[in-house]
């Protein structure tokens, strides 16, 4: 954990770097440092995944309507300062990279960020964090 999850119109593959999405978003959060200045995200933890919804239904479905939901799932613990933190500049990539398009047709951003505080169970298998645990 982090994991950043990204669900989007399937016509968004056509007219955005979603690889390219994913990897600035997940730059962005190994970029994050708390108030005493630890970095908030672990190298070997943190995820973005990217989907195109195989089927939507936006607004009224009167237009060339788009959207894009981010949701990062978080571990507990982090300051209301970090949250917010990590949303803006969360959100400020998306908006870097997607703000042409919203100039073109008509397209939503969300971004929401969960804590996962109570997890009734939390199994982790990683052969990623040993490399960067050093």
């Amino acid at each position: 954990m982090p994991h950043l999850v990204l669900l989007y119109t399937a016509d968004l593959e056509h007219c955005a770097d979603i690889p390219g999405l994913c990897r600035a978003l997940a730059d962005t959060m190994l970029e994050q440092h708390d108030e005493s200045g630890k970095t908030v995200f672990p190298k070997g933890g943190t995820r973005v995944l990217a989907y195109p919804a195989a089927h939507s239904a936006v607004a009224d479905g009167q237009g060339n309507y788009g959207f894009l939901y981010a949701n990062l799932r978080m571990g507990a613990g982090r300051s209301a300062t970090v949250h917010k933190q990590v949303g803006d500049q969360l959100l400020a990539v998306l908006n870097a990279r997607l703000g042409h398009l919203l100039l073109e047709r008509p397209i939503g951003i969300t971004l929401q960020i969960d804590e996962s505080p109570g997890q009734v169970y939390d199994g982790k298998h990683s052969s990623l964090h040993p490399l960067f645990n050093r």
